[in-house]
């Protein structure tokens, strides 16, 4: 397929930078950037600069941050997704919307390409291309770090030397860790983190406090849900980034969501990555807990069987596939009598819940439930039957 114009998802750093004038050099066609806020905590403005000194015509730099967290987080942590018991998503979650309005731009600028940044040996290039193909059948996408030879950072230098590319400067040390930051998290990777055996600097840390020095007074916050969402904090409406921000905030005082695993990549290796999700790990342990009280006991336990293959297919890129969709139909419609409150405590590094309570749709019955006389409401007698007609499979097996 000749390629007449082509959507760079754009940072402006110095690969995606490089990207983008190998781009108008190989394929010799024009280049629209795209240049997504999605929460990273960086100006996302200065791209439009580096751009326009590429001689780009077509620059789109836009803030998704609510659509991030309304049509893509919070219906995530509606299924209380967790990938290998620990992960709880942040990067796997960003990458579909950024492949949604690749192709979206692709098809409003007139492009019959899109191109990532993404390496050859990650899962991000799956990400980026499984949700592309899902939008777009026909599109093209080109994956430089698939075809070119500039395999390392000094390649990379001697291209933008010879081409004129600036490469600013930072002052002071540079981080020796591959970092990648949205709205939800952020992850490290690289560097001394390359041994699994070696522990995590503590001067990597970004967003939390280390929970030794957090604060020696533990705080505690309301959240209120309404169809699985948490629409309000102490009381105090917000819109879903609103949420996630002040979810953040507090949970970085306090050293809450620091996490440090081996995970099993897509493409077929293990990673050793490590994590900051404060606010996303408040979000499920409360979520959790306000179902415990409004979900039915048959309804969560199915939900709970399903999760690990809902977030498999987060995971692994599959976000715009017919069976995620379809899972998500059913989480959805559980979360309809997911309403009330949950009080927790945040305290170095830890988040308790102490209280739970829905005003229109708890199941928990105290009068049946209470230990004291329960004027008829259960009668203990009935377990007899209940429990032998349980066991009479047990007993006949260990007859003989």
């Amino acid at each position: 397929m000749k390629v007449n114009k082509v959507v760079l998802a754009y940072s402006g750093g110095l690969d995606t930078s490089v990207i983008l004038k190998w781009l108008q050099q190989v394929y010799q066609c024009e280049v629209v950037t795209f240049t997504a806020d999605i929460g990273q905590g960086e100006e996302v403005e200065p791209a439009r600069a580096k751009a326009e000194q590429f001689g780009i015509q077509q620059i789109y730099i836009e803030d998704l941050t609510e659509e991030f967290v309304k049509d893509y987080v919070f219906p995530m942590f509606r299924a209380n997704a967790i990938y290998e018991g620990e992960y709880l998503l942040g990067t796997s979650i960003a990458r579909p919307l950024i492949a949604k309005r690749l192709v979206e731009i692709a098809k409003e600028t007139g492009a019959n390409a899109i191109a990532h940044g993404a390496t050859g040996k990650g899962n991000d290039q799956v990400r980026f291309e499984l949700g592309a193909y899902a939008l777009s059948p026909d599109i093209k996408v080109i994956a430089p770090w698939r075809e070119w030879d500039l395999n390392s950072r000094e390649k990379l230098m001697a291209y933008a030397s010879e081409h004129g590319i600036p490469v600013e400067m930072t002052q002071g040390k540079k981080s020796p860790y591959s970092m990648d930051a949205n709205l939800l998290h952020i992850s490290y990777e690289g560097g001394r983190l390359e041994d699994p055996w070696n522990a995590p600097d503590e001067s990597m840390w970004r967003w939390t406090t280390s929970p030794q020095q957090a604060p020696e007074q533990a705080q505690e916050i309301e959240l209120s849900f309404e169809k699985g969402d948490v629409v309000a904090i102490d009381g105090e409406a917000k819109t879903p980034a609103q949420v996630l921000t002040e979810l953040n905030r507090l949970g970085g005082i306090h050293g809450i969501g620091r996490l440090d695993i081996v995970e099993n990549r897509y493409v077929g290796m293990k990673s050793r990555g490590c994590y900051e999700t404060p606010g996303g790990t408040i979000l499920l342990k409360a979520h959790r807990a306000i179902e415990s009280l409004t979900l039915d006991r048959e309804l969560a336990h199915l939900k709970d069987e399903l999760m690990p293959k809902y977030a498999k297919l987060i995971y692994n890129g599959y976000w715009f596939s017919p069976e995620r969709l379809a899972l998500q139909t059913l989480i959805d419609q559980s979360q309809q009598t997911v309403n009330g409150k949950v009080r927790c405590q945040l305290y170095k590094g830890s988040v308790s819940v102490t209280g739970r309570m829905s005003e229109t749709n708890s199941l928990f019955d105290e009068s049946i439930a209470t230990f004291e006389e329960d004027q008829g409401a259960y009668n203990q007698q009935d377990a007899e039957g209940f429990i032998k007609l349980n066991a009479l499979r047990l007993r006949i097996a260990n007859k003989y």
